[in-house]
């Protein structure tokens, strides 16, 4: 007959719920939990941690069936080294009992063994065989509706104004794990608290959603009038860019209000998750990181270090591209091992695996596609120059401005005055507004920061 499984690896990003996942099922299971981390298995003293693994599935197999859960299994059960460090490595000695226990000679029948973790790369490749981790879950970032029902449980216990729709804030904040919907709900209660309201409104969210994605606004940071117009003519260019190009994300949010380490923001919200990402979206994304020097430099008539972030990302971008995606005229190639962690038991260093020659190809391709993203930014920039100045002078009086409102000035219809967000007095309901339309939705995209295409 077949054999129930008898471990579980539990892999996911930071945040996604592994271990509120592995709660929830001690809650459901009626049966014993045993709870450990990784580390807690190394000490001072020598063999306690083999130790401590013999106590633990002892414990185990007197009260089965039960289930033993290790949280951040990777803290002990990482690929054994590559014996450069000399003498004896503890922390080898307890995977190796974690290993034995696992499979071993004894049978521990009725005993399953949980693990998570967020490193499942760097675990020893004796751990995840069949017979040991049979089923390995993965607890990825949640979708559109994960998204809106992880808000949801979140916002049960919080006093929500009538015009707060979860389904707009879950389609505005895509790439957010369970934590960080968490984090953006409390920022939120807190920011009406503050505000001595008894209920939390859609404007709150927003802010909430601004200072998790854009940081937190630096309202004390002295700003030059002439350094404030550079930064809003370099936001205007990256608006403007983003805006035009077909293949980009819509622009969410642009700002000249410091926020984290930038002086200004310029954000793009997808539409809806991306998992991967064509070249054409890629090169429009070099012509938007473009787009913040080239306006300094025609309208300024000065270029500053401004645009050093715009330019990193773009080169890194562009070198991914022909060295890792194939997206060159050198073909489907990928060139340069990957940086391999010493004690990991794998490479001691990055070895190109490539002539001179191809590595001056390689340089050339990259420039290629940078300069060509430039030049198509400038291109842009130069049909529509009325449009980029209405969007600066626009920015250094209002200081912020969405998706349609760029879109309007592009188009050269003016905007309707600022909208004034009242502040309400304790107890005192908002008034009822339309619901807002979804949020022409980017993932924060600090002064040129990349979603990281995978």
């Amino acid at each position: 007959g077949g054999r129930i499984p008898k471990g579980v690896l539990l892999i996911g990003p930071p945040g996604t719920g592994k271990t509120l996942l592995a709660r929830a099922i001690a809650g459901e299971a009626n049966v014993p939990f045993f709870s450990i981390s990784g580390s807690d298995f190394v000490e001072m003293f020598v063999g306690v941690g083999a130790s401590r693994v013999r106590d633990l599935f002892e414990q185990g197999k007197k009260n089965a069936p039960c289930i033993i859960f290790i949280d951040e299994i990777d803290a002990v059960g990482r690929h054994r080294g590559a014996g450069l460090g000399g003498g004896h490595d503890e922390r080898e000695q307890t995977l190796n009992q974690l290993l034995v226990e696992m499979d071993g000679f004894e049978s521990n029948e009725g005993v399953i063994l949980m693990a998570a973790t967020n490193r499942p790369d760097v675990l020893d490749p004796a751990l995840l065989r069949p017979g040991r981790f049979d089923r390995r879950v993965v607890v990825g970032r949640p979708d559109v509706k994960g998204r809106e029902e992880i808000l949801q449980v979140h916002t049960k216990k919080i006093p929500l104004a009538d015009d707060v729709d979860l389904s707009v804030i879950a389609r505005g904040t895509p790439g957010f794990a369970g934590a960080d919907l968490a984090n953006l709900v409390n920022e939120a209660a807190l920011i009406a608290a503050r505000q001595n309201r008894k209920v939390v409104t859609m404007y709150d969210f927003e802010l909430a959603k601004d200072k998790v994605l854009m940081g937190v606004e630096r309202k004390s940071l002295i700003i030059s009038e002439e350094e404030k117009r550079n930064t809003a003519y370099h936001e205007a260019g990256h608006a403007l860019v983003a805006a035009m190009l077909p293949n980009a994300d819509p622009v969410h949010k642009v700002t000249i209000i410091p926020r984290g380490m930038a002086l200004g923001v310029t954000m793009q919200l997808p539409m809806d998750d991306k998992h991967s990402y064509t070249k054409e979206y890629l090169e429009a994304r070099l012509a938007i990181l473009m787009a913040g020097r080239i306006a300094e430099e025609k309208f300024m008539n000065h270029i500053t270090t401004g645009a050093g972030n715009d330019i990193e990302q773009a080169t890194e971008l562009a070198h991914k591209m022909v060295c890792e995606w194939g997206m060159s005229e050198m073909g489907p190639l990928s060139f340069g091992k990957k940086e391999e962690q010493i004690f990991l038991g794998r490479e001691i260093a990055q070895h190109r695996d490539y002539s001179e020659a191809t590595a001056i190809q390689i340089d050339n391709e990259v420039r290629r596609l940078v300069v060509s993203g430039y030049q198509r930014a400038k291109q842009i920039i130069e049909e529509h120059a009325d449009g980029l100045v209405r969007i600066a002078e626009a920015l250094l009086e209002r200081e912020v401005l969405d998706g349609n409102e760029i879109k309007q000035l592009i188009a050269g219809v003016p905007l309707p005055p600022a909208r004034s967000v009242p502040k309400l007095e304790s107890g005192q309901k908002p008034p009822k507004a339309a619901p807002e339309p979804a949020p022409a939705p980017v993932a924060g995209l600090r002064e040129g920061e990349n979603p990281q295409p995978a």
